[in-house]
Protein backbone atom coordinates (compact mmCIF):
# COMPACT_ATOMS: atom_id res chain seq x y z
CA UNK A 1 0.00 0.00 0.00
CA UNK A 2 1.47 3.39 -0.94
CA UNK A 3 2.32 5.79 1.87
CA UNK A 4 0.73 9.24 1.74
CA UNK A 5 1.69 12.33 3.69
CA UNK A 6 -0.84 14.55 5.48
CA UNK A 7 -0.23 17.86 7.19
CA UNK A 8 -2.19 18.56 10.38
CA UNK A 9 -2.51 21.93 12.08
CA UNK A 10 -2.97 21.96 15.84
CA UNK A 11 -2.34 24.14 18.83
CA UNK A 12 1.19 24.11 20.21
CA UNK A 13 0.04 22.83 23.61
CA UNK A 14 -1.84 19.93 22.02
CA UNK A 15 1.22 18.99 19.97
CA UNK A 16 3.43 19.10 23.06
CA UNK A 17 1.02 16.92 25.04
CA UNK A 18 0.69 14.45 22.18
CA UNK A 19 4.49 14.30 21.99
CA UNK A 20 4.58 13.59 25.74
CA UNK A 21 2.08 10.73 25.36
CA UNK A 22 4.02 9.32 22.40
CA UNK A 23 7.29 9.38 24.34
CA UNK A 24 5.60 7.78 27.37
CA UNK A 25 4.30 4.99 25.12
CA UNK A 26 7.74 4.55 23.51
CA UNK A 27 6.59 5.73 20.10
CA UNK A 28 7.46 8.49 17.69
CA UNK A 29 4.90 11.25 17.28
CA UNK A 30 4.04 9.90 13.84
CA UNK A 31 3.55 6.36 15.16
CA UNK A 32 1.35 7.64 18.00
CA UNK A 33 -0.87 9.51 15.53
CA UNK A 34 -1.21 6.35 13.42
CA UNK A 35 -2.24 4.36 16.53
CA UNK A 36 -4.94 6.95 17.29
CA UNK A 37 -6.20 6.91 13.69
CA UNK A 38 -6.29 3.10 13.57
CA UNK A 39 -8.22 3.01 16.86
CA UNK A 40 -10.69 5.59 15.54
CA UNK A 41 -11.32 3.54 12.38
CA UNK A 42 -11.63 0.31 14.40
CA UNK A 43 -14.16 1.90 16.78
CA UNK A 44 -16.15 3.34 13.88
CA UNK A 45 -16.29 0.00 12.06
CA UNK A 46 -17.30 -1.85 15.23
CA UNK A 47 -20.26 0.51 15.64
CA UNK A 48 -21.20 1.05 11.99
CA UNK A 49 -19.87 -1.93 10.04
CA UNK A 50 -16.82 -2.36 7.87
CA UNK A 51 -15.96 0.46 5.49
CA UNK A 52 -15.88 -1.17 2.05
CA UNK A 53 -14.75 -0.09 -1.36
CA UNK A 54 -11.99 2.01 -2.81
CA UNK A 55 -12.30 5.25 -0.90
CA UNK A 56 -10.12 8.08 -2.16
CA UNK A 57 -8.85 10.68 0.31
CA UNK A 58 -11.37 13.42 0.98
CA UNK A 59 -14.30 11.50 -0.61
CA UNK A 60 -16.00 11.35 2.78
CA UNK A 61 -14.86 14.59 4.41
CA UNK A 62 -18.47 15.62 5.05
CA UNK A 63 -20.54 12.44 5.39
CA UNK A 64 -24.29 12.75 5.15
CA UNK A 65 -24.70 11.33 8.65
CA UNK A 66 -25.44 8.04 10.31
CA UNK A 67 -27.09 5.30 8.29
Amino acid sequence: MPIKSVSVRMEKEMLQKLGYVAEYEGRSLNSQILVLIRNCIKDFEEKNGRIEGNIEPFDNVKPTGKK
